[in-house]
């Protein structure tokens, strides 16, 4: 029997607030540096909106699901793109999937870092300051993807 991939499906008040956070954004509005996600829908084809927290390590731009598997993850895999929005300025990207390795592990290291504070609950006791046995074990529930900015 094949395990589901891991996914915390987001509570009412988280429900609410990235409605709040993603009209924020909408409206020209980041909140510590948010943005709201588009990407294509994989069986609607229709643009799906997520507010999320583009990531910078070491001069690169990574989107990480703090929640795993989501339906945002499932769509950017299939688009391979999207764009990321903050009031009028929207910009495309292009997306490749981070494999679970070192490099992944120093990448939820630095997340955590900066964004604990709002998405530790969902990373089951993992945290900035455990170990890089602890964090590579968390590595395949919290997809990250390396965007590409178009110009």
């Amino acid at each position: 029997m094949s395990q589901q991939p891991y996914y915390l499906q987001a509570g009412a008040f988280a429900q609410r607030m990235n409605r709040a956070v993603g009209w924020l954004a909408r409206h020209g509005v980041s909140l510590l540096g948010s943005a709201e996600l588009s990407v294509r829908g994989r069986r609607s084809g229709r643009m799906q909106r997520v507010p999320v927290n583009p990531h910078g390590y070491e001069g690169v731009q990574y989107l990480v699901s703090a929640r795993g598997h989501s339906q945002w993850v499932r769509n950017l895999r299939a688009a391979g793109g999207g764009e990321l929005k903050v009031g009028r300025k929207v910009r495309g990207f292009t997306a490749v999937e981070i494999a679970d390795d070192e490099q992944k592990v120093r990448i939820l290291r630095a997340y955590l870092k900066r964004w604990g504070w709002e998405v530790d609950q969902y990373f089951q006791g993992v945290t900035a300051k455990s170990a890089d046995a602890e964090l590579l074990a968390a590595c395949p529930d919290h997809p990250v993807f390396r965007i590409t900015l178009r110009s």
